[in-house]
């Protein structure tokens, strides 16, 4: 059985055609609707391509040549877009960069942005890998100088009767100074986290990490300028044994108030702990530890002969006034770096 082919070029009669009383079809077809209608109902979608085609032939274009008009009263005719001598404010408009005028640009966000997160010292990265990678090393750290710091603690309140300084080998006082560092940067970054909730949150500076760097850098300054400090008055005014004595139980000292006020700043990022009672706490801390120094000062130096105006001024002079000029300093550069609207 053959099938009619789908082009033939003879008019067909639809049954529709054919219900018409008059119905008058042009021997060549003008549209694709006329094209469609020569077309039987069944015919497929590639047969209606194919009747399309074989009718219409797609020509050349051919753009208007005549000067385009469309310009205000009494301005010139308009640039050609094309021209590639055209100046750029001739190309750029108020839709230049519009994704609605160009949809090859992707387009912006749809509904309406909610609120950002506020900012948390949990969430930060950089200071919980801090604090995370202090923990771990504080381990290493006490396991190393664990025998240091079990003898200074039984040994502490003891009131020794020779001026002869216990030994410390070479890895126990490589602990004891990484305890001092961790101090420092435990302190750096509990004042950067008062800086933040009751002086400034943004500065100068482009990152907030610059800021709690500079803060650590001061810290550490200061306690290498009570080192020297102590260093120089103490070979000045006393014995090398002393001395001795003395800068182990400053390094335990250092090291323990670390140790203290380590919880408050875990605390203090990851659960929801007042900053004020972490303030308070860190305070008692500091006052304790300068008491438990006083006390070993005296012990070391001056109990031998008890003159106490001159403990009170070796004392203020080497760990209040030291300190004072810390925190004045401190607040010296944040004020310098705070943006004040």
């Amino acid at each position: 059985m053959l099938i009619q082919d789908s082009i033939h070029t003879e008019p067909v009669v639809s049954p529709a055609i054919e219900s018409d009383t008059t119905v008058h079809i042009s021997t060549r077809p003008q549209t694709p609707y006329q094209v469609l209608r020569l077309l039987p109902k069944d015919a497929t979608p590639a047969q209606q391509d194919s009747a399309i085609q074989a009718w219409f032939q797609p020509g050349e274009i051919h753009y208007s040549s005549r000067p385009d008009t469309l310009h205000l009263p009494g301005h010139g005719k308009g640039r050609n877009l094309k021209d590639v001598n055209l100046p750029q404010y001739y190309r750029e408009n108020f839709f230049s960069k519009d994704t609605l005028y160009h949809e090859e640009l992707a387009g912006g966000r749809s509904g309406i942005a909610g609120d950002p997160i506020p900012y948390s010292i949990g969430s930060d990265n950089v200071i919980s890998s801090l604090l995370l990678g202090c923990f771990v090393v504080t381990m290493l750290a006490f396991s190393v100088s664990r025998n240091f710091i079990i003898r200074h603690i039984k040994n502490f309140f003891y009131i020794p009767k020779s001026e002869t300084a216990h030994d410390v080998t070479s890895s126990e006082i490589g602990a004891l100074y990484y305890f001092l560092i961790q101090t420092a940067l435990l302190f750096a970054l509990l004042y950067f986290i008062y800086v933040r909730n009751f002086v400034a949150n943004t500065f100068i500076l482009p990152d907030e990490y610059m800021v709690a760097g500079l803060i650590f850098a001061v810290t550490v300054g200061y306690l290498a300028c009570k080192i020297i400090l102590y260093a120089v008055s103490n070979t000045t005014f006393f014995g090398s044994k002393k001395n001795g004595q003395w800068f182990q139980a400053f390094l335990f000292l250092t090291a323990m108030e670390g140790i203290a006020i380590y919880p408050s700043t875990f605390l203090l990022s990851y659960f929801d702990v007042s900053t004020r009672f972490v303030i308070y706490y860190v305070a008692f801390t500091v006052i304790f530890v300068k008491i438990l120094t006083f006390y070993k000062t005296f012990v070391i130096f001056f109990r031998q002969n008890v003159i106490f105006l001159q403990i009170i001024l070796y004392f203020c002079a080497l760990e209040i006034i030291p300190l004072f000029a810390l925190w004045g300093g401190l607040e010296v550069m944040i004020n310098t770096l705070k943006i004040n609207f």
